[in-house]
């Protein structure tokens, strides 16, 4: 049996028992329908099957346990649902483009691809085990490049762009490295202790895009989007914080709680009229000011 219809098949698994608790004969008959729709072989023995929730574990902190009384599996805690959704994600668009060997008849891929994605494995692994890691590092607005040695915390991705946030000994708080513009990357075997007050989804709790401030507030910021951009804005959230304020046939008013970066504010230019800013008046202001420049250069 081929690596890849095992990971299809602990896949199948997930979704049944994300449905409902199952038996092993349950499980192994779903299993084998499957089999027939796909045309591959998802047949599976106990001791498979057993390995199975190991590597699900392992893969997407999805923890399978028996019920002794019921006699059926379950999921008892998925520890990080939205992670382990964007994996499987990740591996169900994989499997869509390599089930055949030509689809360029039927999908569009842009030709454009994110650079530094060969060094995920490589980092994940060093985050895991609190490794320091080496790397030449050259910024976006400088010509010259550096040579670093962090102790990277974790991964953001934003836009189609991965980002290690890692801290380094020229500064007190934790810096973005994006990895398109890491080279040479190497782990050490020396230990860090990750501080007891980092918390990757608190410092990203109120931030748009990767810049974290650590100079400023977060602001409420109210938008008022037509109703056309508005079906958009309600199917994919600006941001973890959005609030539906108001929603007719007229006006999408939202409310947000974030940081007003460079990041947030490009990001309501990319809508041009299509989008108001209610609140803060000071973020109004920015918006209004970037048009008139724009305006300016015609």
């Amino acid at each position: 049996m081929s690596r890849k219809e095992a990971i299809i098949r602990q896949k199948h698994i997930i979704n049944k028992l994300r449905r409902k608790p199952s038996s092993f004969n349950e499980i192994a008959t779903y299993l084998e329908r499957q089999s027939v729709l796909e045309d591959y072989d998802y047949t599976i023995s106990k001791r498979t099957f057993k390995r199975d929730t190991e590597d699900i574990f392992s893969l997407y902190s999805i923890e399978i346990k028996y019920d002794f009384a019921q006699k059926v599996y379950f999921i008892e805690d998925e520890g990080n649902p939205a992670q382990s959704d964007r994996l499987l994600e990740a591996f169900d668009t994989l499997y869509v483009l390599n089930m055949t060997e030509d689809l360029s008849n039927y999908i569009h891929l842009e030709t454009i691809k994110p650079k530094g994605t060969d060094n995920l494995y490589g980092l994940i692994h060093a985050i895991k085990n609190k490794l320091q890691i080496s790397f030449k590092y050259e910024k976006y607005w400088e010509d010259t490049i550096s040579n670093r040695l962090v102790e990277p915390y974790c991964l953001k991705e934003f836009k189609n762009r991965w980002y290690l946030i890692a801290k380094d000994s020229k500064g007190q708080y934790p810096k973005t490295f994006a990895l398109d513009r890491m080279t040479n990357l190497e782990i050490t075997s020396t230990k860090f202790i990750l501080p007891a007050r980092f918390d990757m989804h608190e410092l990203f709790r109120y931030c748009y895009g990767i810049i974290t401030p650590t100079d400023q507030q977060h602001e409420e910021v109210i938008l008022s989007f037509d109703p056309d951009q508005g079906k958009y804005i309600k199917s994919l959230p600006l941001h973890g914080s959005q609030e539906i304020l108001v929603d007719n046939e007229e006006k999408l008013r939202i409310k947000l709680k974030v940081y007003i970066t460079h990041d947030f504010i490009m990001e309501l230019l990319s809508y041009s009229n299509n989008v108001k800013v209610l609140q803060p008046k000071s973020l109004a202001l920015k918006i209004k000011e970037a048009f008139e420049k724009a305006w300016k250069q015609y």
